[in-house]
């Protein structure tokens, strides 16, 4: 209701600026103006699942009854993953994992042996293109189903959960998931791992500000994401934090 309502003030500004143009009043500017303030607005909207614009996400919960934090892991699984189930173990915690439907089918032993050690899995779609904010509803239902698919069959699990690929979120991507009917988990706490180097100042990125309820994005398939992980769990352990499943945090069915 309301993207429609900035769409028609939209469409009602710009119409108003190309009878001006042409009536000689205005120039060709303020229409190249209000063209780029659509498109800047609609690339935030869209690309911030914890805005909650479009679909309503899972980011944190506040009020969680103790003091806890969620990790989660998106892009496995892959041969990293194995590692941060050890040290997943030795530290006693439980993690949610999104994970993309080829790496499943890829790695289906891995897939299972997350599902065994106690941890959940959540649809990550099937090839986690970057194209997914171009993708058509048809498409994206089609990522969707072909991960669910492939979990059901390798890890006999039918998935509820679902975490967009670059936390990309636009209407067709909302129409999809009204038909599919996953839960969309976001995240608050994200660290930037993928694309920064030095694993103090991820540690510190996800540390200086961490409060109950918060819910930690990392990715299992970057090779220091191990030491991140053996350090950040000293962490909390120091700040007296506890390590809860997403479906634990939201008190939601990770599973169908």
């Amino acid at each position: 209701m309301i993207f429609k309502l900035i769409k028609s003030v939209f469409a009602v500004a710009a119409v108003f600026t190309i009878a001006l143009y042409y009536q000689g009043i205005w120039s060709f500017w303020p229409l190249l103006l209000i063209a780029i303030v659509y498109i800047l607005l609609i690339l935030v909207l869209s690309t911030n699942v914890q805005l909650n614009f479009f679909v309503n996400a899972y980011n944190r919960n506040p009020d969680y009854p103790e003091n806890a934090v969620a990790i989660s892991f998106d892009d496995g699984p892959v041969k990293n993953t194995l590692e941060i189930l050890e040290i997943l173990d030795r530290f006693k915690v439980k993690a949610t994992f999104f994970c993309i439907g080829s790496n499943i089918e890829k790695y289906p032993e891995i897939f299972k042996e997350i599902i065994a050690r106690g941890h959940i899995v959540g649809n990550h779609t099937f090839s986690h293109t970057r194209k997914m904010g171009f993708l058509p509803t048809r498409t994206i239902i089609d990522e969707i189903k072909r991960c669910d698919k492939v979990a059901a069959k390798l890890g006999g699990v039918k998935m509820n959960l679902f975490r967009p690929p670059f936390g990309i979120i636009n209407p067709k991507t909302k129409k999809a998931l009204e038909k599919t009917g996953h839960k969309v988990i976001g995240w608050n706490v994200r660290p930037y791992d993928a694309i920064t180097k030095s694993p103090e100042k991820i540690i510190h990125r996800i540390t200086k500000d961490l409060k109950r309820g918060d819910l930690i994005l990392l990715h299992d398939n970057l090779p220091k994401t191990a030491v991140i992980l053996e350090q950040l769990l000293v962490i909390l352990e120091q700040q007296n934090f506890s390590t809860v499943r997403a479906d634990k945090l939201f008190d939601i069915h990770a599973y169908n």
